[in-house]
């Protein structure tokens, strides 16, 4: 018996790249899966397609989570709508802005996006549980949460934000819903097709990360054991460490 049958899987983001990598992941491992997308409605067609062909249920929602309004009208339909067991905490906005570059309409998406939505999120599913019930949330961080820099201003302290709201959320939760992050270092090249700086040469490891190893270290946070919360584990060749 795969270690996630009979369970239902919330990705937000799940449409593409990494989001469609993980809840395929979970689909395999048994899950069904509710996908959250923005933008990409025909990915989203198609990996509900996909979770299918594997014998399991998909749903897909449009939501624009740099609308605090509309995320929560997204968060209360799915769990009045659905049981759901795990949330994935993946959608995400990434603008490479300096302090200069950066406006209160591109501070206010990220924090909307990044910080925002996984807090109404896993506010509505603490409170969609009843009974004797256990459910985990995962939220997908950044190393640049734990090593700001001059860049990547918004998002890394939207990040920043997400593992404060993580370890916070590990306490308030327990013992009912476990509580953790991934902090991911190189995984994919920028989806706009932009330059692709070198990452990787001067780290402990030295090579991109494959999704599956994001995907492994997933799937052991959604069956592992259930005594491990408020952890942040990075998965980044050890770049959080030079």
């Amino acid at each position: 018996m795969n270690k996630l049958e009979n369970t239902t899987v919330l990705v937000t983001g799940g449409a593409v790249r990494i989001g469609r990598s993980i809840a395929l992941a979970a689909a395999e491992e048994g899950a069904n899966l509710v996908i959250q997308y923005n933008n990409s409605i025909s990915e989203a067609e198609t990996l509900q397609k996909d979770i299918e062909a594997l014998g399991r249920k998909a749903v897909v929602y449009q939501a624009d989570f740099a609308s605090p309004q509309d995320c929560l009208r997204f968060a209360q339909k799915t769990f009045s709508e659905q049981k759901i067991d795990a949330v994935i905490n993946h959608a995400s906005i990434f603008a490479d802005l300096s302090w200069d570059d950066t406006t209160l309409e591109s501070w206010n998406d990220h924090l909307a996006v990044n910080l925002t939505a996984p807090y109404l999120i896993s506010k509505e599913f603490a409170l969609s549980f009843k009974g004797d019930r256990k459910g985990r949330i995962i939220n997908l961080l950044d190393w640049r949460a734990f090593r700001p820099g001059p860049d990547h201003l918004p998002y890394t302290i939207s990040k920043a934000g997400l593992a404060a709201l993580t370890q916070s959320l590990a306490i308030s939760l327990a013992p009912e819903i476990t509580v953790n992050g991934i902090a991911l270092g190189a995984i994919l090249p920028p989806s706009d097709g932009g330059k692709v700086e070198d990452l990787v040469s001067s780290l402990p490891i030295p090579r991109w990360a494959e999704l599956d190893e994001v995907s492994e270290l997933l799937l052991f946070l959604l069956t592992g054991p259930t005594y491990i919360t408020g952890e942040i584990i990075h998965l980044d060749g050890g770049r959080h460490l030079v």
